[in-house]
This record gives structure tokens, sequence and C-alpha cells, in this order.
């Protein structure tokens, strides 16, 4: 009997896969600059060769951002979401919005069927954050618990490559946000596409969802800059 012989995989993509894992277990938050370069090399025993390869390769999914001079930063969590940010630079705000509203009124749709009460508690806590931080002028955790709230909606479809595919917006949406509130006369707590979808969503309402959301987004698109 022939055996195939197994093939160990190169050094860096072993490495790569760690630093991957990383980052997706969130040991390395967002934003935050990753160790030192000799620091790494210690923890992995690795070569500081074999440990470039690993950050090119990730900096090329747009994981992770090397700053001359400065260090190496995470830049999303997953090579789909680093990828989409890629993407979008090349897009307008108006495209951005509508591929939105395509993924929003979806996951509302879905989310009719699929709503637990824990799902629609979770749902009402981050309006009621969302509410109380506008009022105190508190923007960043605003637009938190804004994005927050929808991507608990794309969770509650019940379809995980949906959810997925929304959580790769996450830094766009919370971005648009923060720029939408500098407008003057901007209402950040509107009822559309929020305490409205949450309402359609307990009464197993797909039409109301749906109209809540084009509601909701039909204003954001009126805020995208032409």
């Amino acid at each position: 009997m022939t055996l195939t012989p197994s093939h160990r995989p190169a050094l860096a993509e072993e490495i790569t896969a760690k630093l991957r894992d990383m980052i997706k277990s969130g040991e390395w938050p967002l934003q935050e600059r990753i160790p030192a370069e000799p620091e790494l090399m210690s923890t992995l025993g690795v070569s500081r060769g074999t440990l470039r390869e690993a950050i090119k390769a990730l900096a090329h999914s747009g994981m992770l951002e090397v700053r001359r001079g400065d260090g190496t930063y995470v830049r999303a969590n997953s090579e789909m979401s680093g990828a989409a940010q890629r993407m979008y630079l090349e897009h307008t705000q108006e495209h951005i919005v509508e591929v939105r509203l395509g993924l929003d009124t979806q996951a509302a749709r879905l989310a009719t069927k699929h709503a637990t009460a824990e799902d629609l508690a979770e749902m009402r806590r981050l309006l009621a954050l969302r509410h109380d931080a506008w009022q105190a002028e508190d923007y960043p955790t605003w637009a938190s618990a804004d994005w927050e709230f929808h991507e608990r909606v794309a969770l509650a479809s019940g379809n995980p490559l949906l959810h997925q595919l929304y959580v790769s917006f996450g830094g766009v949406f919370h971005n648009d946000l923060l720029r939408q509130q500098r407008k003057e006369g901007f209402n950040g707590i509107p009822r559309e596409g929020h305490d409205e979808l949450v309402d359609a969503l307990e009464a197993h309402d797909p039409d109301a969802a749906v109209q809540s959301v084009y509601r909701n987004l039909d204003f954001c698109a009126d805020q995208a800059p032409r």
C-alpha cells in the first residue's frame, strides 16, 4: 500500500494562523498596537524573517496595518472585514447605503421569525443606552450603541453568513454615524428602524419591519454626501 506523504505547512503559514487567531479572539483589540517584534519572536519562537512574512500576509488581508516608525495595529478582526474596509474606500457613501439597505431589510425580515426574547431585550437595552448617550452628548457611546443594535438585529436573523457580512461594515457605519452627528439639526434617536423595528420583530410582522428599515435608511441616504 502506498501512503500519500503529509506535507507540513510552511512555518510562516503556521505563524500567520496563530496571529490570526489572536486577533479573532480579541487578545489584540481593534485599533490597538500589537506587541513589538522582539516580544513576538520570543513568544512564538520564530525568526524575524518568518514573523515579518506572517505580518505582511495579514496586512495584505486587511487585518493588520503596518505604520512605519510606529508599529503594527489591528485594523480588522477577520479577512472579510479587512477586505470590506479596503473595498468601501473605493465607493461612495450613497453606494454603501444602498448595499446596507439590502442587508438591513433581509436581516429585519428574517429576525421577525428568529429573534428570541433575549434578542429583543438586548435591542431595547441598547436603544435606551443610545437615547441616554445622545441626550448626554456622549456621541462615541451613542454611535457604538446604535451600531451594536443593528448588529444584534443581524445576529437575530439566524443567518450566520448575513451576520458576518454585516459585521464587516462595522467601522464604516460607525464612522458614518459620527459624521452625520455633526450635521446641524441631525436627529440621533429616530424611532424609524429602531424602536419601531423592535416592535415589528416582537409582533412577527415582516412587512412592518422592512418598512421601518426603509424609512430609516431613506433618512441616512439623505445625509450621504453627493
